[in-house]
């Protein structure tokens, strides 16, 4: 269960040192200025889909963002012109790269990926290179353009544009987080999330305020459609069970509030396919999916983004704030410490290096939430059952509401940096999406009741009441709005999920998946997201972070007799929007 600590493979030092090396402050570098939109020749991006640097002044720009966007939306320009025009007014980085593909598309195709501040958009083929190109614009546009609605972009003067320096004494923001500068422009958004996600709390709160000190770790995933933004799945908590390793499937180990917020947003996945498989064409209608041609599967409607708020700094590596200051004072051992794969235990977060923690089989363990956090962003917060139907399902931003963290640096490195370069190895549709993590206000505090500290809550969009899970027992608690019968599984607990699966394996008349009776034999057939497992896996202990936790595989292999919970039945579907 524990993976082997006394060994390990890979260049652990030069990970590390290159990792620093790019966070701590640059001392040489010289200031970068966008080329201009009227360069004498005219030449605005190269062969590589890289927009054109200059050094020294930049011209004023003569268009607003907009003019562009109006002109694209009437056919007068395409989508590749759109993102390098874009890139230059807003000065933002823009890459347009080729990634290689691995997957089973038959025929010769060429894959490309539109790449901005750091963050990487979905895949777009074709069978030449220009033709990929495109269709990775035209993929990237319908996310990028939403967060640009409120953005009061006022043309700069040409003094406001900084000379070339030959010496940099601080790193800019951009520097450390380079995806931030584009959400530092559009500020109102980091408000809107959290006072989307407070008034969904609040909401709750107030119809069971017995369950309000349940709120202080509140994560919850956010769905952006034209401008607005809709909670969707919430969850809180901050335990592990402490009961043993359940064979039926029908104990919830990890109640921490982001994994919690993550097996809540799986059910509102599943809702939503049984919608778009039904029979009504209102439901498929309202479904947030669509049939993506190119690959079989399902994907998220174009203009829908996904945002994640966590009301306290995930668990897991982190740079010590005091490495900022000092930076040889920290020893290479305790730096390798902090930034490798972490395990939770009992409330504790160690090092996979670590010897400082009790490895007994009774002890209950998993990933630390910072870990899963950098998981889900290569594999997708779909998980192994849903990438039967669907893409894999990314978040564009991290929102980080802990009044106490002034520094997500350590958090950019730990969900960003240790994958970078992973994604040409992955299979197709499966990529590295850095996330832009941003400090935003908190929604929720919690109250001294201590009775309910071990306590926690999960929702998602068309729940009619909440569901309380006792984390240590990994049930849901007598008291609980929603109980799903006398034994008191949760309806986020392993079994709940196989069901769930089953239904819309029915709906969509997928035999092939209707014939796996065990929960490990229907994640295993889904080979694609097994493939990127390994190599994200392999990958992390190549790069000298140690070993992903190997659970026992006897806990996966439980089948469905009975019904879980009422909502499976089709008229509480019907609800979903």
């Amino acid at each position: 269960m524990f993976p082997g600590r006394g060994s390990f493979r890979g260049s652990r030092g030069a990970s590390f040192s290159q990792i620093l090396r790019k966070n701590l402050p640059a001392m040489t570098e010289s200031y970068k200025t966008l080329a201009t939109l009227n360069h004498p020749s005219n030449d605005v991006f190269n062969q590589q889909g890289e927009s054109t640097f200059e050094r020294g002044h930049a011209a004023k720009p003569t268009v607003s963002p907009k003019v562009l966007i109006d002109k694209y939306t009437q056919g007068e320009t395409h989508a590749v012109s759109l993102l390098h025009q874009l890139a230059q007014v807003l000065q933002f980085h823009l890459e347009i790269k080729e990634t290689v593909t691995t997957g089973n598309i038959q025929g010769f195709y060429f894959a490309f990926c539109v790449v901005i501040d750091g963050v990487e958009y979905k895949t777009g083929m074709g069978i030449t290179k220009k033709e990929a190109r495109l269709k990775a614009a035209q993929l990237a546009l319908p996310e990028l353009l939403p967060t640009l609605e409120n953005l009061n972009y006022v043309l700069p003067e040409a003094s406001d544009v900084p000379p070339p320096l030959p010496v940099k004494e601080e790193p800019s923001i951009s520097d450390i987080h380079p995806c931030r500068a584009i959400h530092e422009r559009t500020s109102s958004v980091n408000l809107q999330i959290p006072q989307a996600v407070k008034d969904q709390l609040t909401k709750l709160m107030n119809s069971h305020p017995e369950f309000s000190a349940c709120a202080g770790t509140t994560a919850a995933f956010i769905i952006q459609n034209a401008g607005v933004f809709e909670v969707v799945a919430l969850g809180t908590g901050n335990f592990n069970t402490n009961e043993s390793a359940s064979m039926s499937g029908r104990i919830v180990h990890d109640s921490h509030a982001v994994v919690t917020a993550r097996r809540s947003l799986m059910r509102f996945l599943y809702r939503h396919l049984l919608m778009f498989f039904s029979k009504t064409a209102n439901l498929t209608k309202k479904s947030i999916f669509q049939q993506n041609s190119s690959s079989g599967l399902l994907s998220l409607r174009d203009g829908i983004t996904l945002h994640l708020y966590v009301n306290q700094l995930p668990k897991g590596a982190a740079i010590p704030s005091k490495l900022r200051l000092n930076p040889l004072s920290i020893s290479a051992w305790q730096v390798n410490n902090e930034i490798s794969l972490h395990l939770s235990v009992e409330g504790k977060v160690f090092s996979v290096f670590s010897s400082s923690f009790d490895q007994s089989p009774s002890k209950m363990v998993s990933m630390s939430a910072t870990d899963k956090l950098t998981q889900w962003q290569v594999l997708g917060y779909q998980g192994a059952l849903l990438s039967h139907f669907i893409e894999p399902v990314y978040v564009q931003s991290i929102l980080i509401g802990d009044i106490d963290c002034s520094d997500i640096r350590g958090m950019t490195i730990s969900v960003s940096q240790r994958v970078e370069g992973i994604t040409s190895k992955l299979p197709m549709f499966y990529c590295m999406m850095r996330p832009c993590i941003s400090l935003v206000p908190s929604v929720a505090t919690s109250s001294a009741d201590k009775c309910q500290l071990t306590y926690g809550i999960n929702w998602s969009e068309g729940d009619s009441s909440v569901e309380v899970v006792d984390g240590l027992e990994g049930k849901t608690v007598e008291q609980s709005p929603f109980k799903s019968g006398p034994a008191l599984a949760s309806r986020l607990c392993k079994a709940a999920m196989l069901h769930r699966f089953k239904l819309v394996a029915k709906e969509a008349q997928r035999q092939d998946l209707l014939a796996a009776s065990f929960y490990k034999e229907a994640k295993r057939m889904a080979k694609p997201y097994q493939e990127a497992k390994n190599v994200l896996k392999e990958f992390l202990l190549q790069q000298g972070y140690g070993s992903w936790l190997v659970k026992l595989s006897a806990n996966d292999n439980f089948s469905i007799l009975l019904q879980m919970e009422s909502e499976s039945s089709p008229c509480t579907f019907n609800k979903a929007r």
